[in-house]
């Protein structure tokens, strides 16, 4: 089931839905990406004449299953930014619940660009392929995935860098491309945990830095990365580079960590 197909039945008029959503689902809930996408579109679809997207406050309340209802609310429409909430209530009640920031380009008072990424990469032609028939179904069948570091990561800092590309994104526009890809990688707490045990992404703030990100074959670079991990949780730094170091996207979470 490719990403369009999942997101046409969403109309943006409030009217509940059911999403051909069985190969996006982690369990019982559709991967953070994807369900966040969701939201995404109903804004869109809702209100279709938004400035692109420039920052998101996404909270994973509760699992998001096929059958939910998007509540789509214009909360604020300024002369350049335009704040819309969205959430899917799955019976009667959030299972998301999210803030979005749309604003038009204005004449820059001061320019600052991101650096490229550093350490390089391992190009991602010469990467190791990852997760092949292992994994949720969604990494199976809608993404490939490779290596972008050697073999356990950075010694310093737990910190996951993955290659990684959609295997049909449909014509997705770069910011419906950049939502969807950018919770892809798994928490790096998982590099520090002293026993096996679940994680689950409890929120995601991120920013668009690049509204009409390109690349080259399909690849983005997705970094997380934890900046501190204790008492059962992770604060977690997401980063989606283009294939040329070029940052996108970056994003923070706070995460669960079971076990």
């Amino acid at each position: 089931m490719s990403i369009a197909a999942m997101l046409e039945p969403i109309a943006g008029d409030g009217a509940s839905v059911t999403l051909p959503a069985e190969e996006w689902l982690q369990g019982r809930t559709l991967y953070g990406g994807a369900s966040a996408l969701v939201a995404y579109t109903a804004a869109i679809r809702a209100f279709p004449d938004l400035p692109p997207l420039r920052s998101a406050q996404v909270a994973f309340v509760a699992p998001v299953g096929a059958q939910v209802t998007p509540q789509v609310e214009l909360i604020r429409q300024g002369r350049n930014v335009t704040q819309v909430r969205v959430d899917l209530l799955v019976d009667g009640k959030p299972g998301l619940s999210s803030l979005w920031l749309f604003g038009a380009a204005r004449e820059p008072n001061g320019v600052h660009r991101a650096p490229p990424v550093s350490p390089a990469p391992v190009p991602f032609d010469e990467a190791e392929p990852m997760m092949v028939g292992k994994g949720p179904a969604f990494i199976q069948h809608q993404f490939e995935i490779r290596r972008a570091e050697a073999a356990g990561g950075h010694e310093e800092a737990p910190v996951m860098r993955r290659w990684v590309r959609l295997k049909n994104d449909d014509g997705l526009d770069s910011i419906s491309r950049s939502i969807l890809l950018g919770d892809v990688n798994a928490p790096s707490a998982i590099r520090v945990m002293e026993r096996e045990g679940p994680l689950s992404s409890m929120n995601w703030a991120l920013n668009i830095l690049e509204p009409e990100a390109e690349t080259r074959e399909g690849w983005w670079l997705a970094e997380t990365a934890s900046d501190h991990a204790d008492a059962g949780y992770s604060s977690e730094r997401l980063r989606l580079w283009n294939a040329d170091g070029q940052l996108a996207m970056i994003g923070q979470q706070a995460v669960a960590v079971f076990g």
